[in-house]
């Protein structure tokens, strides 16, 4: 039996990886592969201003060939969500790879013409939604003030005083609906993503919910975690959001502040690649042994997790599915978290543990002052969220499900 084709749509594939989404996409696609239960041909974009608009360069990593469209610079607004210049490609792309089932992933610039091209050209497809872009123009329900938006579902009537044209992105929203309504199957990585998408009208009743992979950790993380507390028992708080107020840095800042006790260190993940997060945050003041630690990769996490006793995610916002959360949980590390949607659907913690957003930062303290009095004798139980190799086994039973509803609609046909 021939092995499904996948033509896989992302905004960015190997070699120019970025984000998330293309992690996911990327993992996925080299696990479908290794197991031999899919060939895969990805589609991603650049930008260079020497090459002709919209022309194609066949790249490969592995065993993967991945076709890179050059957008050029100046589009317009529609452009990004749709664009037929970008269609004309994928039904080019189509024509000559015949695959059996379009994946679209991230296609934020991609644009929905292309589930538009794979539904003429009998395509079967999966959408799968990582963020908010598909009903908010903003793609993170984060206003311009900072502040979750918080609509559920989401009414475009009420983002007049969020958008710079409500016209504009009334008629995005509806054209994103319109479209996703022609996918065979969304995924969703939690129940909460799901339910506010659908609500909100996006393809009621295609959803399901395909929780992300997360790397795992290796073989010697225990000793070395061991080792390290050995060496300094010292509680170790790691904080990987950045310095702004949506990933809850102001009230994370303020709650450590009240602590009476300083017989802990805090390490702060330098997240941007020219180091300026932390280079104006003033920390002098702040009780505890402050350090700012390099950036770290899903090859080297590792190297960081083992650093740290307690993961603090104090998101303002209401996220699609945390992995931060999972891979601390995954290392027999404790999680401090605010009530932040699709980060909460793990057994790790009790709901009335959960910190609500826009919480008094005195909240935050209590929790940080309960991990540093129970230490150094608690130890939360490692939860294990699923690795990479599960999800590729949950898209392959996903996969099969959409390919065999198309091979009876086209049987009875």
């Amino acid at each position: 039996m021939t092995i499904p084709h996948i033509l896989l749509a992302n905004v960015f594939f190997a070699p120019f990886s970025y984000g998330g989404a293309t992690i996911v996409a990327e993992q996925v696609s080299k696990q479908l592969v290794s197991r031999g239960t899919a060939r895969i041909s990805a589609v991603s974009l650049i930008s260079r201003k020497e090459l002709t608009p919209y022309s194609v360069i066949r790249s490969q990593v592995g065993p993967i060939d991945n076709y890179l469209i050059n957008m050029p610079q100046g589009r317009k607004y529609t452009q990004f969500y749709d664009n037929p210049d970008v269609g004309r490609v994928f039904a080019d792309l189509m024509r000559d790879l015949q695959p059996d089932l379009l994946h679209a992933h991230c296609i934020q610039e991609v644009g929905v013409d292309v589930l538009r091209v794979a539904r003429v050209a009998g395509v079967p497809s999966i959408l799968s939604v990582h963020d908010f872009w598909w009903i908010c123009e903003r793609q993170f329900m984060v206003r311009m003030d900072q502040r979750y938006c918080g609509q559920d579902p989401v009414k475009i009537e009420a983002c007049k005083g969020c958008v710079g044209n409500w016209r504009a992105a009334r008629r995005r929203f509806d054209v994103l609906s319109e479209t996703a309504s022609l996918v065979d199957m969304v995924t969703y990585p939690s129940a909460f993503a799901r339910n506010l998408c659908e609500a909100s009208g996006l393809a009621p009743g295609k959803g399901v919910v395909w929780e992300n992979g997360v790397h795992l950790p290796g073989p010697d993380f225990a000793q070395a975690q061991a080792r390290r507390r050995a060496r300094d028992p010292r509680l170790v708080f790691g904080f990987v959001g950045g310095p702004s107020q949506i990933k809850g840095w102001p009230i994370m800042r303020d709650a450590f502040k009240r602590l009476k006790r300083k017989d802990f260190r805090v390490h702060l993940v330098e997240g941007s690649l020219d180091g300026s997060w932390w280079r104006d945050q003033r920390l002098t003041d702040l009780p505890g042994d402050w350090s700012v630690v390099p950036r770290y990769s899903q090859e080297n996490m590792d190297d960081f997790y083992v650093g740290i006793d307690v993961l603090l995610f104090l998101s303002q916002w209401k996220e699609t599915f945390g992995l931060a959360i999972r891979e601390a949980l995954a290392r027999n590390i404790h999680v401090i978290q605010t009530d932040s949607g699709g980060t909460t659907e793990h057994n790790a913690i009790d709901r009335k543990d959960l910190i609500p957003i826009r919480s008094d930062p005195n909240v935050v303290r209590d929790h940080l002052e309960r991990a540093l009095v129970a230490h150094p004798d608690y130890r939360p139980s490692r939860v294990m969220p699923i690795g990479f190799d599960d999800q590729t086994a949950q898209f392959e039973t996903l996969m099969e499900t959409v390919l065999s509803d198309t091979r009876h609609t086209s049987r009875a046909g």
